[in-house]
């Protein structure tokens, strides 16, 4: 097991804005950043401002998603168990050719957010509005989820298929065709029960079910499904018809010895391997070796697991494309653990970064900005933000994430007053999602 540093690295920069406050001079706009209320008096999806040099707060705003929240049967901040209540799609677009209220709408370049429904066992979709992302607007009514409890989302490269992970009693997966008047429709032969002892709201972290993705190549579903210890969770994976329908049968992945709490899924760049943080030990890796394609006969993945010494309960797992490293966040010590996967999967656990004690950082997600002007010689590169939603805080971390082994926090933005006065209700313990969107 590689040997590391812990080193400390807290907030130098702490922002309240309300939701009507602007950039200053030379910080346009340039994203934004979402969670969810998850609150039983009625969900609502959070839009944070991102400026151009990566900071929050210019304007946040709140929006029913018609639906409502819930928590798990814990008394934790993870209230969903998951990964990925909150999911956004960065690349598709949306031509609307049906209504001229919608064509002004989506004539420009509209992409979409999914919020899972916890509490009503529903799922919205929204358009974000490319020329100021903090505005979304609400497609259709909510569908329900084919399920009970909700936990998380999935869209497609394309933009045309949505699956949720169903975690309560009634569990398993279900997809959606998306529509840009509509919003979600239900999609033929594509509900799949994975029948897990559980109840609504369900029992957890462990025995719960985590996250649901779709491979990079949108050939595969994949969802993590927790263990009990000494039982070890799995991960299980559907092949996606060219009619986005799933095959009748999942395949089933394990752990590797020492692994039994599969909780998030983040895909290897450059590979058919998955990174799944596992609170048992630290995490996982699942590598499929090859794709399958849709066509392919679809085999179970070969797994490691690393340990990260000391850890609490890391849960939640993203990449940096500048770094070229995953980061991973431990609701329990409040730690960022930086590592680095070589080209044959062989993990390195490169350094730490301790954040404010007692803050339950829990979702995040990195987004990368580009043109941004380097002090002192006037050129404009792309740069890597990691967002981490702090749920006792009430605060998101923001950490520059460029460099290998150099990540610095730039900004703890505490948003209880600007959510507040965006017309929201919430409390710390329903917090969940981290999203983001960044303009072209």
């Amino acid at each position: 097991m590689p040997t590391f540093t812990f080193n400390s690295i807290f907030a130098v920069f702490v922002f309240v804005s309300t939701a009507v406050a602007r950039f200053g001079s030379g910080n346009a706009i340039a994203g934004a950043a979402y969670f969810i209320t998850n609150d039983p008096s009625g969900n609502k999806v959070v839009s944070v401002g991102i400026s151009s040099n990566g900071q929050l707060g210019s304007t946040v705003r709140a929006f029913s998603t018609q639906g409502r929240g819930q928590h798990g049967n814990s008394t934790g901040t993870d209230a969903l168990f998951s990964q990925g209540s909150v999911a956004v799609n960065t690349k598709a677009k949306l031509l609307a050719t049906v209504n001229v209220i919608f064509k002004a709408l989506f004539s420009g370049k509209m992409l979409k957010d999914i919020t899972s429904q916890a509490g009503s066992d529903t799922v919205s979709l929204f358009s974000i509005n490319s020329e100021d992302p903090t505005r979304l607007t609400l497609l259709g009514r909510p569908i329900p989820s084919g399920g009970e409890f909700p936990q998380s989302v999935a869209i497609n490269s394309k933009g045309t298929n949505v699956c949720v992970l169903n975690g309560g009693k009634v569990n398993g997966v279900n997809c959606f065709t998306t529509h840009p008047v509509f919003g979600l429709l239900p999609r033929e032969n594509s509900v799949r029960l994975l029948n897990r002892n559980q109840t609504t709201p369900p029992f957890g972290p462990a025995g719960s079910l985590g996250s649901i993705i779709f491979s990079p190549d949108d050939s595969k579903v994949i969802a993590a499904a927790k263990g009990v210890p000494p039982t070890p969770g799995f991960i299980a994976s559907w092949t996606v018809g060219f009619d986005g329908s799933l095959s009748s049968q999942y395949v089933k992945s394990t752990p590797a010895a020492g692994g039994a709490l599969p909780f998030s899924l983040t895909p290897i760049p450059g590979t058919n391997a998955i990174l799944a943080t596992d609170p048992a030990l630290g995490f996982d890796i699942f590598n499929f070796r090859s794709s399958g394609g849709r066509s392919g006969e679809l085999e179970a993945a070969a797994a490691t697991a690393t340990t990260v010494p000391g850890q609490g309960a890391i849960c939640w797992s993203t990449y940096s494309p500048k770094s070229g490293n995953f980061y991973l966040i431990d609701t329990g010590t409040s730690i960022v653990t930086e590592v680095r996967l070589d080209k044959n999967l062989k993990a390195t656990l490169v350094k730490q970064y301790q954040l404010a004690s007692g803050s339950s950082i829990l979702d995040g997600e990195v987004a990368t900005i580009g043109h941004n002007e380097v002090s002192g010689n006037n050129q404009c590169v792309d740069q890597s933000f990691l967002y981490i939603l702090g749920a006792k805080a009430a605060s998101i971390d923001v950490l520059s994430v460029n460099v290998p082994g150099k990540a610095t926090v730039v900004q703890t933005f505490a948003f209880t007053s600007a959510v507040k006065q965006a017309g929201a209700t919430f409390s710390n313990l329903n917090l969940q999602g981290m999203a983001t969107y960044i303009k072209n």
